[in-house]
């Protein structure tokens, strides 16, 4: 019997293992993670014997690829969807009700009255009487907002969500990569609105979002537990510093040990093919030698941000968290009151705290504010909470505990044109046998999106390793 094919799968996110876990079918999978753990962004937090998510808290339940993966790992009876609870937004002091909208782009004219002055109000409203003429082949979503609705609504509705997403800026984000439907209903004229309208109509099938009781982050646990079950070898703390093509077929690696520098020991691992599941700056530096083009990659800007999670007594929350306009606040870009969204944290938080607490998640940092975070976590903790005080239904509020998690280049900015980039990159591997890329750089930095490029680096390198060993060299 001929050996299986050796595939190298480079970052252990949650793309990584997914690819990882396709592959392990009828490969040798490797999987090097140079972090302590496993599972990027999604990450398990402890308070006090109560498991929190520290990273990702649910998934979209609108696409199939994250719902498929949780029932294929038998977490099928663990689904939850949000509470009822709807966010708000803070407008002037006050929380309220976050209009109607398409990733922040609105869906119902009427419901912008609360958010907008009356002047910005007549602006938005015009918005459908208007002649608008087709958009180029990419644009910030922002400068479009701004052009059909005014600043106002690009400032109040439009930045807040997009913040809370990918914790950048509307008007330097692509709108092809963040909405590339309503993008694409958008490019040949007309009014956003109605653009907006017909795609909302058209994605209304179940609720929006999903989420695991106990945490998503038990994903991971449950990925990792299946491939050691399949034989694969994951390692942690292995950083690959290199990667080249060898003259006989396949690749070598050079592998050390995490925190080493470039003359520390590395260790060769040869394999097959590849499989790069890591942040743009990486997988551009790897690919230097065996694909130049991927040098593009290393200047893709990343944000920067923390979780600062807040066990809080006598705290007032409307909704389902609250959004901050850019300015609003001094640092706080959005609170998730998560005892109020999910109804397992409130139970949770019940019975290890008792009744009148609540659980809260506040997100801070937004790209180009590194320095906010430069703080020891303490500090952080205490200004973080510090700055929530002033929220409305906080001022009697006690801190019961807390937690700060940092996501240091955890969010990828896909600015204009970012679309025609994948596309570019992902050209020229298609005549590269033996690697593929996946992971939030790409098409999304959502769970779906993250284990829908891993199914498709996973089939790349399926499709070229059929009739191993008679295919290979």
């Amino acid at each position: 019997m001929s050996p299986q094919p050796h595939v190298a799968v480079i970052g252990g996110g949650v793309a990584g293992l997914a690819a990882a876990r396709r592959l392990a079918a009828g490969c040798r999978v490797t999987v090097l993670e140079s972090s302590p753990r496993f599972g990027g962004k999604l990450a398990p937090l402890s308070l006090e014997g109560v498991r929190l998510d520290a990273g990702a808290e649910s998934f979209l339940a609108r696409r199939p690829e994250a719902v498929d993966l949780v029932h294929e790992l038998g977490f099928g009876v663990m689904v939850v969807h949000p509470t009822a609870e709807k966010p708000r937004v803070l407008i002037g002091g006050r929380p309220v009700r976050v209009p109607p909208s398409l990733l922040g782009v609105p869906t119902d004219l009427a419901a912008l009255a609360v958010v907008l002055s009356d002047e910005g109000y007549a602006r938005a409203a015009d918005e459908p009487r208007r002649e608008w003429g087709p958009l180029p082949d990419d644009i910030a979503i922002g400068a479009v907002v701004d052009d059909h609705f005014g600043a106002e609504v690009t400032d109040r509705v439009l930045e807040p969500m997009l913040g809370g997403v990918y914790a950048g800026r509307s008007r330097e984000l692509s709108f092809a990569a963040v909405a590339p439907d309503l993008f694409e209903r958008a490019r040949a004229g007309g009014s956003l609105l109605h653009h907006a309208r017909a795609a909302a109509r058209s994605d209304q099938d179940g609720p929006v979002f999903a989420g695991l009781a106990g945490g998503v982050s038990r994903l991971v646990d449950a990925l990792v537990q299946e491939l050691r079950r399949h034989g694969a070898t994951l390692r942690s703390g292995a950083t690959v510093r290199s990667l080249r093509r060898r003259t006989g077929g396949g690749f070598e690696l050079a592998v050390g040990a995490a925190g080493e520098g470039a003359s520390g020991t590395a260790a060769a691992v040869e394999v097959d093919a590849v499989v790069l599941a890591t942040p743009a700056h990486a997988f551009a530096r790897l690919l230097s030698e065996a694909v130049p083009a991927a040098a593009e990659w290393a200047d893709v800007p990343y944000a920067s941000v923390a979780v600062v999670t807040l066990v809080v007594r006598d705290v007032r929350t409307e909704g389902s968290g609250l959004l901050v306009p850019p300015g609003v606040l001094p640092t706080i870009k959005a609170v998730t009151h998560s005892s109020a969204k999910w109804a397992w944290v409130a139970e949770a938080a019940q019975r290890r705290w008792g009744p009148g607490v609540s659980v809260v998640r506040a997100s801070v940092g937004r790209v180009g504010e590194e320095a906010l975070l430069q703080l020891p976590d303490e500090a952080l903790l205490q200004r973080t909470y510090a700055e929530a005080q002033e929220l409305p239904g906080w001022s009697r509020s006690h801190l019961v505990t807390g937690h700060v998690s940092r996501w240091g280049g955890g969010l990828p900015q896909y600015l204009v044109g970012h679309r025609q980039r994948v596309a570019r990159l992902r050209a020229t591997l298609a005549a590269e046998p033996g690697i593929a890329i996946c992971g939030a750089a790409l098409d999304g930095v959502g769970i779906a999106a993250c284990v829908a490029s891993a199914n498709r680096a996973a089939e790349k390198i399926e499709s070229e390793l059929a009739g191993w060993p008679e295919g290979t060299e």
